[in-house]
């Protein structure tokens, strides 16, 4: 029987999906890219969390060249747009995305990363974007997601040398928002989802919908819809009920 391309799992309000082509370092073909969609959209109804995983030693490398197929310029941007429509709706589908990242993070790999949420890496993770060395240009995402992390200048050197950073570059460009142990990263994720999970569910859609979006206003419409995105969360009956227990333990003092 055929390993599926993508296993997923779940438990405890976290929903984890794990990419299954260890064999080609995960990397993305037109069928997994429909299966990552798929498992996304298929996510439970009570899902609070969401984990994302590659199976074996790496992430994901990227665009599977070996199936790279020639498209005429017009079939060439409906195929990046295709990325680009799946990628937005990890990004923004309302629930916390959680990367648990080793090995490559590579060309698409790294497109699919910067569309989640929270990224935790370990230290066999490099990072790279090689499409100028294929003679192509990025088409997932990157000049927008990338860019925004690690700055414009950053990344068209990035492009143009092929360069690769290490586990510890990318933590401190913010490509990663954790680097943990050889073999660590998926428990440090399902840690944090578990604890992401406990916030207010209209909280955490309100937060990863709301704050990229706000980024690409201007300043006065910026801060419109921070005051219309705070009304909205802040006047719930859940959030006067934790507000109301946070009092509570603070009022009994340290002995609580």
């Amino acid at each position: 029987m055929t390993e599926p391309l993508v296993k997923t799992s779940f438990g405890e309000g976290v929903y984890t999906i794990t990419l299954n082509r260890p064999g080609k370092r995960n990397a993305v073909s037109d069928r997994l890219l429909e299966a990552i969609d798929k498992a996304f959209q298929s996510a439970p109804e009570d899902t609070r969390a969401i984990i994302l995983a590659g199976e074996g030693k790496h992430f994901c490398a990227g665009l599977d060249l070996a199936e790279h197929q020639h498209r005429e310029p017009f079939g060439v941007m409906l195929h990046s747009q295709g990325w680009h429509k799946i990628f937005h709706r990890i990004q923004h589908g309302g629930i916390p995305v959680i990367a648990a990242m080793q090995g490559a993070v590579i060309g698409g790999g790294l497109e699919l990363a910067t569309a989640t949420h929270v990224r935790v890496a370990e230290p066999s993770t490099i990072y790279q974007l090689p499409e100028g060395r294929h003679g192509i240009f990025v088409g997932g995402g990157a000049s927008v997601r990338v860019a925004r992390i690690i700055g414009q200048g950053r990344m068209c050197e990035m492009m143009l040398t092929g360069r690769i950073y290490d586990a510890a570059e990318g933590q401190r460009l913010g490509l990663s928002h954790y680097l943990v142990g050889e073999g660590e990263s998926l428990a440090k994720a399902q840690e944090l989802a578990k604890r992401i999970a406990e916030n207010s569910h209209m909280a955490n859609w309100a937060m990863v919908t709301a704050i990229a979006r706000i980024s690409n206003m201007a300043t006065d419409d910026g801060f419109y819809v921070e005051s219309l995105t705070a009304a909205l969360t802040q006047t719930s009956p859940e959030v006067a009920e934790r507000i109301g227990h946070f009092l509570q333990r603070k009022g009994k003092g340290p002995q609580t």
